[in-house]
């Protein structure tokens, strides 16, 4: 039977997107300025709030695109709940690894969820797409938990992106929807943000499989014996 409470290996985080660096400072300032009573299980729910704020601002946007300012703002409330419990907890010195690890991935799976379904609900985005890209994030989530386990790194961002600047870009196409309205028409039955979720969840499939290809031969090569050992 698997000891729950053996602590996990000590993960390497590896994180190489263009804003890490002001990111980081940022939250090692609000860190050192949140309040005793600010804890990083109520950051983390404050993130799913955020994440349903989401969902609920692009379902709305089916009876007004200002309601796509709700879904703005759960984007700076997701992003602030989402990024400081982690880093609020190693501030303080209160990890909790075992639990931590598998609650902040579980609200992540959830809360990306949300976000999907809810562009695939607005009138600006058929729900086919939006599963394209659902399926793209969570290939790479496979593949970041199972390089966390086998290689003992947490990568979180690849080819100089995380999640700060995929946010960024979906405010970014937020921000367009209401400026330009849902944009059928203009691609046949798709319209031009069709277009721009389908590139994101192509684009994360394709990464998936060429992360899986060079982790795995990275791993063959780690693990290759002399003919006479095997």
């Amino acid at each position: 039977m698997t000891n729950l409470r053996q602590a996990p290996a000590a993960l390497d985080r590896i994180q190489q997107n263009w804003l890490a660096a002001r990111e980081r400072q940022l939250l090692n300032w609000l860190c050192a300025h949140m309040p005793a009573s600010v804890t990083p299980d109520k950051l983390t729910i404050l993130g799913m709030i955020g994440a349903a704020m989401i969902f609920a601002g692009y379902v709305a946007s089916n009876l007004s695109p200002m309601w796509l300012i709700l879904a703005i703002v759960g984007y700076a409330v997701q992003w602030f709940g989402d990024s400081l419990d982690g880093s609020l907890a190693r501030f303080r010195r209160i990890e909790r690894p075992s639990y931590g690890y598998f609650i902040d991935h579980s609200c992540d799976g959830l809360a990306n969820l949300l976000i999907v379904a809810g562009i695939g609900l607005s009138p600006f985005v058929t729900m086919d797409v939006a599963m394209i890209a659902l399926a793209g994030y969570l290939l790479m989530s496979i593949h970041t938990f199972l390089s966390a386990r086998v290689v003992g790194e947490l990568r979180l961002s690849y080819m100089a992106a995380g999640p700060t600047e995929l946010r960024l870009v979906l405010i970014g196409m937020t921000v367009m929807m209401m400026v330009l309205g849902s944009g059928r028409g203009l691609f046949g039955e798709w319209s031009g943000f069709d277009i721009l979720v389908g590139a994101i969840g192509g684009a994360l499939i394709l990464l998936f499989v060429g992360q899986t290809l060079i982790t795995g031969r990275k791993l063959a090569a780690l693990e290759a014996q002399p003919p006479f050992n095997r």
